[in-house]
């Protein structure tokens, strides 16, 4: 194949991606395993490097299957149809082909990390199966699409964590943070998607409670998260200066309140995102340099 050719092709498949999502959760297993390994020798910092091109093989596979077992749907809703994979010139079976390939690719590279991190490994891509393909659709199952997020989001965290320490309570709590957050900032998205899932009929959370009662469902989230990150950081599980970051969240819910006077709209929910999101890298941050301190 000509090398023009070969380039187009990968701009093609490339522009199917999402960058920033994939970028964005990069930070939970790295975190974990800032937690767990305290001395960054030549073996650990390889097991790191092989973590994240894992991890970035991983999640892109999950976003690619979310978008193939979606793409029916997504065509019918006006604020992604334009961003559809066939839009780019990607066809329905090269994107299943490459997708199947991606979690190959990255469960190969997990074997190396050792048995509990490629079966953390393992049982977020089923959690991922069980949340897209159609056969199981927990996408359209309400509550038990969240507790999917939550549970997706407390093994993500261990992913990292597995790479220097055992699972141990310590762990499971800390980890517990960052599924709050995950579930909390997956009701958000629904709430942002809400429009063209019900047009599609799909059950989520803000299709059958409403944006408003799924919206507040999501702030009771993101609430009991910090509260857990206050109490961790109290009694001494993470670093005590971290109690401090917990001031933060009243940002967050300054944004929450903007939002919700704007209507909860596409963009509005949108911005928000994206503002918590800053926010949160910002107290990811914190705990590796309080962790270091």
């Amino acid at each position: 194949m000509p090398l023009p050719t070969v380039k187009t092709s990968a701009l093609r498949y490339f522009s199917c991606l999402r960058p920033q999502d994939i970028l964005v959760l990069q930070g939970s297993p790295l975190l974990g395993a800032v937690f767990a390994i305290h001395h960054a020798g030549a073996f650990e910092l390889t097991s790191l490097a092989t973590l994240i091109a894992a991890n970035i093989l991983l999640v892109t596979h999950i976003f690619m299957l979310n978008d193939w077992s979606g793409l029916t749907m997504d065509l019918a809703d006006p604020n992604k149809a334009d961003r559809v994979f066939t839009a780019r010139g990607v066809g329905r079976a090269e994107m299943a082909g490459l997708t199947a390939a991606l979690l190959v690719l990255s469960l190969i590279l997990f074997t190396h990390l050792g048995p509990v991190t490629l079966g953390l490994a393992l049982a977020v891509a089923i959690l991922s199966a069980l949340y897209s393909l159609p056969h199981f659709d927990w996408k359209s199952k309400p509550l038990l699409n969240s507790i999917n997020h939550l549970a997706g989001g407390t093994l993500h965290f261990l992913l990292g964590y597995s790479l220097g320490h055992v699972i141990d309570r310590r762990g499971l709590t800390i980890a517990t943070f960052f599924g709050l957050i995950f579930a909390a900032g997956h009701l958000t998205q629904e709430i942002r998607d809400h429009e063209g899932d019900a047009v599609n009929g799909i059950r989520t959370n803000a299709v059958i409670f409403g944006p408003r009662r799924t919206f507040a469902a999501s702030l009771v989230l993101f609430t009991a998260a910090q509260i857990l990150l206050s109490l961790l950081a109290l009694n001494g599980v993470l670093p005590r200066p971290l109690a401090a970051v917990v001031a933060l969240f009243a940002v967050q819910l300054f944004w929450s309140a903007e939002a919700l006077k704007q209507g909860l709209t596409f963009a509005s929910v949108s911005r928000l995102q994206e503002r918590y999101r800053a926010l949160y890298a910002v107290i990811g941050v914190a705990m590796v340099i309080a962790l270091r301190m």
